[in-house]
C-alpha cells in the first residue's frame, strides 16, 4: 500500500536529553488534523533511540528509524549495529544508502542490498536511498546511476520483499548545498523510478510504491514538491532538527488529499 511519508533523518545530532525534548515538543504540537493522513518518521543516532523509543511508547502516530544498520546479525565488527539490535529495541524502520554512507563509508551497491536483506529479515522497513551526485547529473548520467543503484539494490527481491520497501530520492547536489530540486525536477525522477519499478515488476506494485523526496526539502518549497503525483513525502534533513519546521513539512503534505 502506498502511503505518504515525512521522515525527518536526524544525522549527527541531539545528545539525548535534546533528543528527548524534541520528541516531546513533537508529540505536543503534532495534532491530529495537522499531521493529516502522513506517516511521521523520526531517525535519530544510535545512542538516542532506546530514550526516544521510549517517549514515544505511548504515541503511535510518529515511528521510530535507525539511520543504518550492518548486514550481518552478529560478529567482530567494531562500531556497528545490527538489524536484530534495532528490532530488539523495537525500532520500525532503518535508512538504508544513504548518500553520506555510500560517500563516506564506501558502501556499494552489494552492500546495500546485504543491509535491506536484513532490515526486510527483521520486520524493519528498508527506507532505501538512491541519487546523483553534481558531476553525474551535469553529464545527463542521473537516470542511469538512479536505475544502477536501484537494479543492483533493491531487484534481487521478490514482490512480496519490495513491497516493503520505501524509497528516497536524494539528488546529492542538493543535500546541505542551498540548493534544490524544481518541483518539475523531482517529479521527473520520481516518475522515471516509478517506471522502472513498474517494468521489473508490474503496475500495481509501482503503484504502491512510497517515493520520498530527499533534498533540501524545507518549509516554504514543501507544498510545491509534495503536489507532483509520484512525490509521496520527503526524507528531511535539518529541517527536522526543529519542531516546527518539521511539523510544517509534514502540514505540507496535505496537499496529497
Amino acid at each position: 500500500m502506498r502511503y505518504f511519508i515525512v521522515a525527518g533523518n536526524w544525522k549527527m545530532n541531539k545528545t539525548v536529553d535534546e533528543a528527548v525534548a524534541l520528541v516531546e515538543e513533537l508529540n505536543q504540537k503534532l495534532t491530529p488534523e495537522l499531521q493529516g493522513e502522513a506517516n511521521v518518521i523520526v531517525a535519530p543516532p544510535y545512542v538516542v533511540l532506546p530514550q526516544v523509543i521510549s517517549s514515544l511508547w505511548e504515541n503511535s502516530n510518529i515511528s521510530v528509524a535507525a539511520q543504518n544498520c550492518h548486514q550481518n546479525e552478529s560478529g567482530a565488527y567494531t562500531g556497528e549495529v545490527s538489524a536484530q539490535m534495532l528490532k530488539a529495541i523495537e525500532a520500525d524502520a532503518v535508512i538504508i544508502g544513504h548518500s553520506e554512507r555510500r560517500e563516506y563509508f564506501k558502501e556499494s551497491n552489494a552492500d546495500i542490498a546485504a543491509k535491506v536483506d536484513a532490515a526486510i529479515a527483521n520486520e524493519l522497513v528498508p527506507i532505501f536511498c538512491c541519487g546523483e551526485v553534481l558531476e553525474e547529473r551535469k553529464a545527463g548520467e542521473h537516470f542511469n546511476v538512479i536505475k544502477t543503484q536501484i537494479e543492483e539494490s533493491l531487484f534481487h527481491l521478490t514482490e512480496g520483499a519490495f513491497s516493503k520497501v520505501v524509497v528516497a530520492y536524494e539528488p546529492v547536489w542538493a543535500i546541505g548545498t542551498g540548493e534544490t530540486a524544481t518541483p518539475e525536477q523531482a517529479q521527473e525522477i520520481h516518475a522515471f523510478i516509478r517506471g522502472i519499478i513498474a517494468e521489473q515488476y508490474n503496475q500495481q506494485i509501482a503503484d504502491d510504491t512510497s517515493i520520498l523526496y530527499g533534498g533540501s526539502c524545507k518549509p516554504g518549497n514543501a507544498k510545491d514538491l509534495f503536489a507532483n503525483p509520484d512525490v509521496d513525502g520527503g526524507l528531511i534533513g535539518g529541517a527536522s532538527l526543529k519542531a516546527d519546521d518539521f511539523i510544517a513539512i509534514v502540514e505540507a503534505l496535505k496537499v496529497k488529499s
